[in-house]
């Protein structure tokens, strides 16, 4: 299979068998001027890995998703909306093309290879630009929209980014953008997401601070989460998930004291284990679903 991993800021294209494992994969950034530009980009990735043993392809993309038409409704940060993405890649390439949103893909890689290997029922938050989710129930991928990033924990609260009109969205407090906004607000425009959490670990109580504010608000998602579909675990990847050390056990307190018993008592939270290649792991082993 083809898995390609389309984010807001780089495309990861790649061959991947059916034990996840990845034989090549290349990396491109990814173009954002137009929808056409887009669609371009991604034909060339799956172009220069496409071959007579590619029997489908998967895209795990960041898009609300109709899976009966295989449409992509709208996105947030990349510009597609209104396609039928399914159909055109599949009428391109000439094999079975599946999509599922990217934070799925990652949550699918996870359940099978990474982190919650040997879970039943898991949820998966993805920090980075945004906020993407995923949960695996009773075994089973669920492939609807999954839109975590844009749960609410604060009524009325910061407007969420891109084309979202909501506001007090986890997006908003949670993600590497949001503690870049944060960081640079305390410390001045040349910190990013990296340096404040380097600050952190040098000591910074402000520092340390922000990033145990952004764990709170982490945990309230995460309790919410537990209490609609019972999961014993949520894995947190990303580029943000660096920040584990400082987010993880505030995290955990707010979420063990939102969740119900008994979930309270046995879930945990961990760091993803597959890392950048987590979603083009995901939509290779989509594609399967495909044949």
């Amino acid at each position: 299979m083809i898995g390609v991993d389309l984010g807001g800021t780089k495309t990861l294209a790649g061959l991947v068998d059916p034990s996840g494992a990845v034989e090549r994969h290349r990396e491109t950034q990814t173009p954002l001027g137009s929808q056409a530009e887009l669609l371009e980009g991604l034909d060339a990735a799956v172009a220069e890995l496409m071959d007579d043993d590619v029997a489908a392809l998967g895209f795990g993309i960041p898009s609300r998703i109709d899976q009966r038409s295989g449409r992509v409704l709208g996105s947030v940060n990349i510009p597609l909306a209104g396609l039928d993405f399914r159909g055109r890649m599949s009428e391109r390439f000439g094999v079975p093309v599946r999509i599922v949103n990217d934070a799925n893909c990652a949550t699918l890689a996870e359940h099978v290879a990474g982190a919650g290997r040997g879970s039943r029922t898991m949820i998966m938050l993805t920090l980075g630009t945004g906020v993407g989710g995923g949960v695996v129930i009773d075994g089973e991928l669920y492939t609807g929209w999954a839109e975590f990033g844009h749960l609410v924990v604060d009524y009325d609260g910061e407007p969420c980014f891109g084309a979202c009109s909501g506001r007090g969205h986890l997006e908003a407090y949670a993600s590497g953008t949001a503690a870049e906004l944060r960081a640079q607000a305390e410390f001045g425009p040349a910190v990013d997401a990296h340096r404040l959490v380097r600050l952190a670990h040098e000591g910074n109580q402000e520092a340390r601070a922000i990033l145990d504010d952004i764990g709170h608000r982490l945990g309230a998602a995460v309790g919410s989460l537990v209490n609609i579909f019972d999961a014993e675990l949520c894995v947190i990847g990303g580029g943000f998930a660096a920040a584990e050390d400082f987010l993880f056990e505030p995290a955990l307190q707010v979420a063990r004291r939102e969740a119900l018993s008994p979930a309270s008592e046995r879930l945990r939270i961990v760091r993803a284990e597959l890392g950048t290649m987590a979603g083009l792991i995901g939509a290779g082993l989509a594609a399967f679903g495909a044949i």
